[in-house]
């Protein structure tokens, strides 16, 4: 509701997509930095600061509502938002693989990404009924509680290697990381995956549009993005299992989310739904390939780089489909994305049979 509260307080559509900005600077500014951080320092206490941040700054927005605290608060959003991007990987991974179970890696976040998903939905029904009943306030005092429940719940995450030890520093950890991702190509491609399919993948905030070019009214929108939201919830719950079909099931995921684009039909959003699922599940494949291949002395910095290229994509992203958008519909625009997850099946498979052809390859 925050864009509802922006408006309200006399905000203009340029002013508001200033703040825009501002979070977005913040957020690539920082990605890099808090990678490093969490190599070096202890990435529990990283997790603990990245809600209270977030938290500090809906507080502010709901008590204070004006453009500088709005600006003030989109800026420690960022700063939240880019200590958690690279650590809670980093963490999660190395404490499986310290109890010997890195091969749930990829099921445990793409669960709790599913999770996520159907959180945002089940809050974003309770928005307009306590926004009507107790005002922006409420709002913005839930959402305070709400960060402050997951600084605790980062508080109880184990973390085995602690920080501040003296063994690494800020340079040695740079050194690292640069050398993996130069000297090892089984990093650069899993990096690169990483890259392309959480960028491209930023197209679902398009989503609502895609749902509106087809036709139905505006009451049915929200139920049928909805449709696409449980598919790519069902996505993530699935990661960790069939991993070694990514490049089949990945190619079939790029030919539903064409057809159902550009059929026009409210029933294609069903193969959108399937689509979305599908990468979902790809992405946590991918992002479990990564940390796989990533040594522990520099496995934050290595995923903060692949969610920097990420972000860069995206927005590249945004920008193709700002200009597409003079000459096409959504559901060109939308279906056009297939072809860049179609090339990364192609390549994926390409690989898989060379490798298998020259095993030592």
């Amino acid at each position: 509701m925050y864009a509802v509260l922006f408006a309200d307080a006399g905000l203009s559509p340029a002013a508001i997509s200033s703040l825009f900005v501002i979070w977005s600077v913040t957020t690539f500014a920082l990605e890099l930095p808090s990678g490093l951080w969490a190599d070096v320092f202890s990435r529990r206490l990283l997790l603990v600061a990245s809600p209270l941040l977030a938290g500090a700054g809906f507080g502010l927005w709901a008590f204070f509502p004006s453009y500088p605290v709005f600006a003030l608060g989109f800026v420690l959003w960022g700063a939240g938002s880019a200590l958690r991007s690279g650590t809670m990987q980093a963490l999660v991974y190395e404490e499986l693989e310290r109890v010997g179970a890195p091969d749930a890696y990829a099921r445990l976040i793409g669960r709790s990404e599913a999770v996520s998903l159907l959180a945002v939905v089940v809050a974003s029904a309770v928005a307009s009924p306590v926004l009507a009943a107790w005002g922006y306030r409420a709002l913005g005092a839930a959402s305070v509680a709400a960060c402050v429940g997951c600084a605790v719940a980062g508080w109880f995450l184990p973390e085995s290697r602690g920080g501040g030890e003296g063994a690494a520093s800020l340079g040695s950890v740079v050194r690292l990381g640069w050398a993996q991702v130069r000297g090892e190509p089984a990093v650069r491609w899993a990096l690169v995956l990483v890259v392309v399919l959480e960028g491209v993948t930023s197209l679902d905030e398009y989503v609502p549009l895609l749902v509106g070019s087809t036709g139905v009214a505006a009451s049915a929108v929200p139920l049928l993005v909805l449709v696409v939201t449980v598919g790519d919830a069902v996505g993530g719950w699935s990661a960790g299992r069939g991993v070694r079909w990514l490049a089949p099931v990945l190619g079939v995921g790029a030919v539903c989310l064409a057809v159902g684009c550009l059929g026009g039909r409210p029933g294609g959003l069903v193969l959108v739904a399937a689509a979305f699922g599908v990468f979902r599940w790809a992405m946590a494949a991918a992002d479990a390939r990564l940390q796989e291949r990533v040594g522990d002395g520099a496995r934050a910095t290595v995923t903060s780089v692949a969610g920097f290229g990420a972000e860069v994509v995206a927005v590249l992203v945004y920008a193709g489909y700002a200009v597409g958008s003079r000459w096409a519909g959504a559901g060109v625009l939308m279906g056009a994305a297939a072809v860049p997850y179609a090339v990364v099946a192609v390549v994926l498979g390409l690989g898989a049979w060379r490798g298998r052809v020259h095993p030592e390859a």
